[in-house]
């Protein structure tokens, strides 16, 4: 299933994205069968119980929305966490210099930070340094604490494009990066969370980034450093994972501060994340 949250008729709702007659439409979750729940959250911690429904439901639905009939917002409006990792592609490493991590570097973002596809991603003011950075996000479907990575992809609800957006002169202010990180619009998600079951291997997605149709990161996330398994076991070590955490899990080369010259984001891009079934993360960019 492709989960998706939305507007309609001024109300939020989640649902699936489908396509049917060749167009894509949104299938209302709550319309097609109330006893489902009404956020994003509370579905995921419904488990496979909840999925199973959902599919029946989606299955037997004669009603469905045009897209284009409704707001997509991000696919979890606010995660409970959000958790990033840094310098965790191989070719990323080795086209900056550093050194290969041999623990996963980890930081995080906040609720403020979440937009949907389609939403300005906004320059401040104080900076002109922002950069794109195309990542592959995983979430989190049910409680996690002390999970094995022989266990851990029980416990990933699905994976959805993620651009952990980056301040690069607040990010080095300091030892620690999260003023860098934090700004307002600074992690688009989406469009869709694309369910565990319809990925075969999240270790190997084609990753793509391009702005005004210029590609400027490509790669696969074969070269992720530390895989999805071995990111919720270290973290499941130190904090309970609970569903709906998104868990970002590092960008590629190709980034702007590591161009010459460099290419940060400007007023009038349009950002594109493209990752291999997960389908197009798309930001226009706007100045504060």
């Amino acid at each position: 299933m492709k989960l998706v949250t939305f507007v309609n008729n001024y109300a939020t709702h989640i649902g699936a994205l489908v396509t049917r007659g060749g167009e894509e439409r949104v299938i209302d979750f709550n319309q097609a069968d109330p006893s489902l729940p009404k956020d994003m959250i509370a579905f995921l911690a419904g488990g496979k119980a909840a999925q199973s429904t959902a599919q029946k439901a989606i299955d037997k639905a004669a009603d469905s929305l045009p897209l284009s009939a409704v707001k997509l917002l991000a696919p979890i409006p606010r995660p409970g966490k959000i958790i990033c990792i840094g310098l965790n592609y191989s070719d990323h490493a080795a086209k900056t210099g550093q050194p290969i991590p041999t623990i996963p570097i980890v930081f995080s973002k906040y609720t403020n930070t979440v937009i949907a596809t389609g939403e300005n991603i906004v320059l401040p003011r104080v900076t002109n340094q922002v950069d794109y950075e195309a990542e592959l996000g995983f979430v989190i479907g049910k409680t996690a604490r002390y999970i094995t990575a022989a266990n851990a992809l029980d416990y990933v609800a699905g994976y959805l494009p993620v651009n952990d957006v980056s301040a690069r002169d607040y990010q080095n202010r300091t030892s620690q990066w999260m003023m860098g990180k934090t700004f307002d619009t600074f992690a688009p998600m989406g469009p869709a969370l694309v369910t565990s079951d319809e990925i075969a291997d999240a270790g190997n997605l084609k990753i793509n980034l391009t702005i005004n149709g210029e590609t400027l990161q490509n790669s696969n996330t074969n070269k992720l450093i530390f895989g999805i398994s071995q990111l919720v076991e270290n973290l499941s070590e130190v904090m309970t994972l609970e569903p709906g955490d998104v868990i970002s899990t590092g960008t590629p080369p190709g980034v702007g501060v590591a161009r010459n010259p460099k290419r940060f984001m400007k007023a009038g891009d349009v950002v594109n994340i493209t990752i291999e079934g997960l389908g197009t993360l798309s930001n226009p960019v706007v100045a504060e």
